[in-house]
């Protein structure tokens, strides 16, 4: 149900902090069904690798492919069912011991797979699927191969560690640049808001002195790289609140959000940015009377929310449109690093309407 805006609720001085930031993980969630298919898939494709690279016959490559898919499957699925089970331990060394570690364990669970296969499968050495060296020689390979494939991929997830490490610092060095600024003309225009309160409702000029001094701190603080939909949801209300009592009439605003899940993990100051665009692009330069609809949906374990406002009715209004592009850059970046590959932000024009829409999964485990 679609409500107007309203002066805000007061939080209780109580609530809930954001959560404590956690050191990141070198290693991707192998408890997660896309990285377990990804195993498998990625398994397969060197069991056929090592079925092509082998001397024997290509008449005989399914013969050879079957067992040999059976024995790097089984490989990779215990390597990712252990590394999922000691996601938690090897968060907690240091880089090389938590690398060393997770190859030991690659190599121990194709050591062990090979040794087994031996026992379950003792036909296929006589049917010429193993080595010419027999058993020790497999147990040899498996080890081998296990190590040069584990040591690589451990190499490939480092890097990208680190790449995802310097993007993140860029899109918090943004950030801080963005609470450091908190507008001076918005700072000014409402402090003139307030003093034109206090000699018409001194009552609402606490309320907005309150919102004030609420959005100052929140721009501020530095608790953390999370915080709730709900408290992001709060302080934008507040922003807005303020703007109201200034434009008065000429501002419209409508909120949906009432199917959101409020404890859903968002970047702090996500949404705020987002609506003062609205407001110093949209409402503010237009000599006619604007609206701003705040829309949230939550469908099938994915976030929706939705930002619409109305232009100025002029030749001029892509040019003032332009200064949307930091702020949205930064909420771009800094979503995308705490929702890797799983949110959007998107814009477009629709109606002649400014669109901006975030999409980030809930709930999310951060790996």
């Amino acid at each position: 149900m679609a409500v107007s805006l309203s002066p805000r609720a007061r939080r209780d001085s109580s609530s809930a902090t954001a959560p404590a930031t956690q050191p990141p993980a070198l290693l991707p969630d192998f408890c997660s069904l896309p990285m377990a298919l990804g195993v498998v898939l990625y398994g397969e494709l060197l069991a056929i690798l090592l079925t092509l690279a082998s001397s024997s016959p290509l008449a005989g490559f399914w013969v050879r492919l079957g067992p040999l898919s059976l024995l790097v499957l089984g490989i990779v699925m215990l390597g990712a069912s252990l590394l999922c089970m000691l996601r938690r331990p090897l968060r907690r060394l240091p880089v090389l011991a938590a690398l060393t570690t997770a190859l030991a364990v690659i190599v121990a669970s194709a050591v062990a797979v090979a040794w087994l296969c031996t026992i379950l499968v003792p036909w296929a050495e006589g049917a010429g699927l193993f080595p010419d060296d027999g058993v020790r020689g497999l147990l040899i390979r498996a080890g081998l191969i296990s190590a040069i494939v584990g040591a690589l991929m451990l190499r490939y997830l480092y890097l990208h560690q680190q790449w995802r490490s310097q993007v993140e610092a860029v899109a918090n060095a943004r950030f801080e640049t963005l609470q450091a600024r908190i507008r001076p003309h918005f700072l000014f225009n409402s402090m003139n808001t307030i003093a034109s309160l206090t000699q018409t409702d001194p009552r609402l000029a606490e309320e907005v002195v309150e919102d004030l001094a609420d959005l100052f701190r929140a721009s501020l603080a530095n608790e953390g790289d999370r915080t709730t939909l709900a408290e992001e949801l709060d302080l934008s209300r507040r922003y807005l609140n303020i703007e109201a009592q200034r434009l008065g009439e000429r501002m419209q605003v409508v909120w949906d959000v009432e199917d959101l899940p409020g404890d859903a993990l968002v970047p702090p100051l996500i949404l705020q940015p987002l609506v003062e665009n609205a407001v110093n692009h949209g409402i503010q330069p237009s000599s006619e009377p604007g609206s701003i609809h705040i829309v949230g949906r939550y469908r099938r374990g994915t976030v929706t929310l939705s930002i619409r406002n109305t232009l100025p009715r002029s030749a001029d209004t892509m040019r003032r449109h332009r200064g949307n592009g930091m702020a949205l850059q930064n909420v771009s970046q800094r979503m995308e690093a705490m929702f890797p590959g799983a949110a959007r932000v998107t814009r477009a024009l629709v109606d002649g309407d400014y669109l901006v829409r975030l999409v980030f999964p809930y709930p999310w485990r951060q790996s």
